[in-house]
């Protein structure tokens, strides 16, 4: 992937050390799956971001985003494998994996409408739809309601069983936003359907990863780095239930920025 001139000057600033790479935030991601017509294999949710924001614009991606510091809280009620088996999953400490879990969740539900809780560890919220969930949502996608406040009031556990460890990716350092961000899977739970929820999207879409990899290649759509590669990966499987059986070895990827016959790209190996 060949860089704007922008970047290629910036990465020529890094790498003579006359800036300094910023920090990689915490974030999740989550490709929430469903089973499309007979024969047809797996889809998966995509939104495009507005082309106003500063990050990613115009693309295709799973719903995610950063860690809230509110995530890591102990208050979160939980159901599945806990915090600690996490945290040996994605290779972190068990406060940032706790984090990186309900950042799944919660982003999840806050861009899709989706949400992987359910009033205990055997059950699963049957829908999100009315105007009392829509209140929640816009008051966790503003911050004046914690997540673990959420799930209190409405007496819901968390189902970290319902997530899927998938990848690892940080946004090259040559990035003025940075994100160090795990990859899950997750299928849509049953009787639960994702709405048009608006907020960093201006459109979503229900598709077939080989569907997207392709309209990807035709420059219909535009997806980042990794999200073709996390859809190149489901393109392996014929059902969501291949995709959870598969046996994953998370490995961090972390693009590097090299000059190839005088010409700046990014690269991933």
């Amino acid at each position: 992937m060949s860089l704007p001139d922008e970047l290629a000057a910036r990465a020529r600033d890094i790498i003579a050390g006359r800036v300094q790479p910023v920090p990689a935030r915490d974030s999740a991601t989550v490709a929430v799956l469903r089973e499309g017509p007979p024969g047809g294999g797996a889809q998966v949710y995509l939104l495009r971001r507005k082309s106003t924001m500063a990050f990613a614009a115009g693309a295709y991606v799973f719903p995610g985003g950063s860690v809230d510091p509110r995530d890591s809280d102990n208050a979160v009620a939980w159901a599945g494998p806990s915090p600690a088996e996490w945290g040996r999953t994605l290779a972190a400490d068990e406060r940032v994996a706790r984090g990186l879990v309900c950042a799944a969740v919660r982003e999840t539900f806050e861009e899709s409408g989706v949400l992987l809780a359910g009033p205990g560890p055997d059950s699963v919220v049957a829908d999100t739809t009315g105007d009392d969930w829509e209140a929640d949502r816009l008051a966790l996608i503003d911050r004046s309601l914690a997540f673990a406040d959420f799930l209190a009031k409405r007496g819901l556990v968390l189902r970290s069983d319902l997530l899927k460890a998938w990848a690892h990716w940080i946004t090259p350092e040559v990035e003025r936003k940075r994100f160090d961000t795990r990859f899950f899977v997750a299928v849509l739970p049953e009787g639960q359907r994702t709405r048009d929820v608006g907020g960093e999207a201006d459109q979503v879409v229900w598709q077939r990863p080989a569907e997207a990899i392709e309209l990807a290649r035709q420059g219909s759509i535009f997806l980042m780095p990794p999200t073709h590669q996390t859809l190149t990966e489901l393109t392996a499987y014929d059902s969501v239930g291949a995709v959870l059986a598969a046996e994953r070895e998370i490995v961090t990827i972390l693009p590097q920025v090299l000059e190839i016959d005088g010409e700046w790209r990014l690269v991933t190996s």
